[in-house]
């Protein structure tokens, strides 16, 4: 199946326009992340309580929240889950208060004429979330670094930066808009940007497979020109591909809970992978093949 048999679009001619919006954002992700607003981090990286809990008879997050602030706990996250009159506190972690769920329990039993059950109960400690979110920092830097050596051994070095660059790109990009609208970094949404990593990676090997079967074929041409006839020829299966990912990553985020996060993570991944494997990656190699290899001969 193809969508397009026979494009010729300028996507090389376009490239220093993609480039510059996409450094604009970056940058705005940036001073977003490090001097606004900062990424709103989970109880998984910063510690506090998590309890599931199911109520006899209908209750609303406004009753919850004001049950909570006799406990002191009224900053929890409160989320009505798929369940029926079932929802999940997320507290954050307190001083001088150990028994988070305990203290949640006491908060709850002041709601009139509404007993309930907390089916489930998760604590995280401040020193294991600073350590799960430095983890989660080398996972996903290691994996970038892994990639880069692999496409290194593959193809060439400067098909590995191009692709390094597209990868960083994706995160930092991804990483902004979570910190723009201050969505919940969780572990499954680290789960989600080396998700991101391994999908927007197989569309740029794709393309720099034709790439370099193109630069066997087309000796004479140039490397731009060889290029944007690559991202020509494989931009049908690249966008059935996206689209057949978007579509289920669309449903899922409408479940409730974190796997609405890791879909809504999914769902920019799968737009901006696209992208940058098109945008990004390519006119990286034709820079490095123009300045810097053109430099060392």
């Amino acid at each position: 199946m193809r969508f397009f048999k026979e494009t010729n679009i300028p996507f090389v001619k376009f490239s220093k326009t993609a480039v510059t919006a996409s450094v604009i954002f970056l940058a705005i992700s940036l001073i977003s992340i490090f001097l606004l607003k900062g990424l709103n981090y989970g109880i998984d990286f910063t510690g506090g309580s998590l309890s599931q809990v199911r109520f006899d008879s209908t209750a609303t997050t406004g009753e919850i929240r004001q049950a909570l602030s006799s406990v002191n706990l009224q900053n929890s996250i409160i989320q009505k889950t798929s369940g029926v009159n079932e929802f999940l506190i997320r507290a954050p972690q307190i001083e001088d208060m150990e028994d988070i769920p305990g203290e949640i329990r006491r908060g709850l039993e002041t709601l009139k004429n509404n007993s309930f059950e907390i089916r489930r109960t998760e604590h995280v400690g401040p020193k294991i979330g600073k350590e799960l979110r430095t983890a989660a920092i080398w996972a996903i830097v290691s994996a970038i670094i892994v990639i880069g050596i692999y496409i290194t051994i593959r193809f060439k070095f400067q098909f590995a930066v191009g692709a390094v660059v597209a990868l960083i790109h994706d995160v930092l990009f991804t990483l902004g808009i979570f910190s723009l609208l201050q969505l919940e970094i969780s572990l499954s949404t680290i789960a989600a940007f080396l998700t991101i990593v391994g999908y927007s990676l197989n569309d740029t090997i794709v393309l720099y497979d034709r790439v370099r079967e193109n630069m066997k074929k087309r000796r004479l041409e140039k490397i731009q020109d060889i290029i944007n006839i690559s991202i020509n020829e494989t931009l049908s299966r690249t966008i059935i591909t996206s689209l057949t990912t978007f579509i289920v990553v669309v449903v899922l985020s409408f479940a409730p809970g974190e796997v609405r996060i890791f879909a809504i993570a999914m769902i920019i991944g799968v737009i901006v992978g696209t992208y940058s494997s098109m945008n990004i990656a390519g006119p990286v190699v034709i820079y490095w093949q123009q300045n810097i290899h053109a430099k060392k001969k």
